[in-house]
């Protein structure tokens, strides 16, 4: 059954979410009364992670949603009119799928935003990193953007967790960190989803055994650590939701960092941040909380269906050790939920609308 699952994940798109059922859509020639408003044009709005950004677009009424027919799908000539003619292209295929469309865009169309949520452009020079909490000026160059590349669910954990660390200093460059996380099945999309819903299955497994999974070169640049990480994924028998944890050492931190500077330097870096939010620090104000289990759990599914990130320090002084973890849904901020948000960004609308 592990090699099944396994061979899921592979198979799987590079975004590869979604649990919901599909909804009815819209022609690209439907009511009038929608035009002025920007088009937006899903490319794979069948598969798991299209059905969960359009889930998400549904009920806007300051969008057009233009989609394919269901027996054009394949056309390329069709995808490709549609492309060029959406104000926005979210895409929502396999990398060289997403390859393959981005190169469709007209060479007069200097209008489209291409949100592209395979890892085949992260870490391109020439596309923008759609994950505006980095930085003011992240959330600019998105702004700005017409190629936008849309954060992996694990690297949105362990980037938010490392890189305010090493622009505060606290944190050295070159650091070989090492990062543990566990994801519901969803993750791994449709392949994944069958086995977890319809057969036997492990309760839990781990997976990347190589070493050399796809995120790791998105969690280097981003992070600004310049190095990998060792990356330790996990899928288990829930739905969505995770938790991505990175121990650390103090003394691979600038001489004495404490937890507190941790929590302060991460607090600030987020400070007034709509969906990225530091919790109380350490164990005791945590339960204090209510944001555990049964006092003692983190739970890796109570973010299920938001956009929301939490970011948890636990520090023990007294070892020199702290254990930082995000919980995010990644459906969510680590996926489709952080699609739209760019989406919105680049529209130069709210990017909370319709999250």
């Amino acid at each position: 059954m592990m090699k099944l699952l396994v061979s899921a994940l592979v198979a799987a798109s590079a975004s590869g979410f979604g649990v919901r059922s599909p909804i009815s859509t819209a022609s690209s020639s439907t009511s009038t009364a929608l035009f002025g408003k920007p088009k937006v044009f899903i490319d794979g709005e069948a598969g798991t992670t299209g059905l969960q950004v359009r889930d998400r677009l549904a009920s806007r009424d300051d969008l057009e949603i233009i989609s394919i027919a269901d027996d054009l799908r394949k056309d390329e000539g069709e995808r490709k009119k549609l492309i060029n003619e959406a104000d926005v292209v979210i895409l929502c295929l396999p990398d060289a799928a997403s390859e393959q469309a981005a190169s469709w865009i007209e060479a007069d169309n200097d209008r489209t935003v291409l949100i592209d949520a395979s890892t085949a452009f992260r870490v391109a020079d020439d596309w923008v990193y759609g994950f505006p909490e980095l930085s003011k000026e992240q959330r600019e160059a998105l702004q700005n953007s017409k190629r936008i590349s849309n954060p992996g669910c694990y690297p949105t954990g362990f980037i938010s967790l490392t890189r305010p660390l090493v622009d505060a200093g606290v944190l050295p460059e070159g650091t070989p960190l090492t990062v543990n996380a566990i994801s519901g099945y969803s993750g791994g999309g449709k392949g994944l989803m069958e086995i977890y819903e319809t057969s036997e299955h492990e309760p839990w497994g781990t997976y990347g055994l190589t070493l050399n999974h796809k995120h790791l070169p998105e969690m280097a640049k981003y992070s600004r650590l310049g190095a990998k990480p060792i990356f330790q994924p996990a899928v288990a028998s829930f739905a969505q939701g995770m938790v991505v944890s990175v121990p650390i050492h103090y003394r691979w931190l600038k001489e004495g960092t404490t937890g507190e500077d941790i929590h302060e330097a991460l607090s600030k870096h987020y400070d007034g941040c709509n969906f990225v939010k530091v919790m109380p620090m350490g164990m005791a104000k945590v339960q204090e909380a209510g944001l555990l289990e049964r006092d003692a759990f983190l739970a890796p599914d109570s973010l299920a269906n938001t956009n929301q990130m939490e970011l948890f320090v636990f520090p023990n002084d007294e070892d020199q050790q702290v254990l930082l973890c995000a919980r995010l849904d990644n459906l969510g901020k680590g996926a489709s939920g952080a699609a739209v948000q760019n989406l919105n960004i680049a529209l130069g609308l709210d990017e909370t609308t319709g999250l």
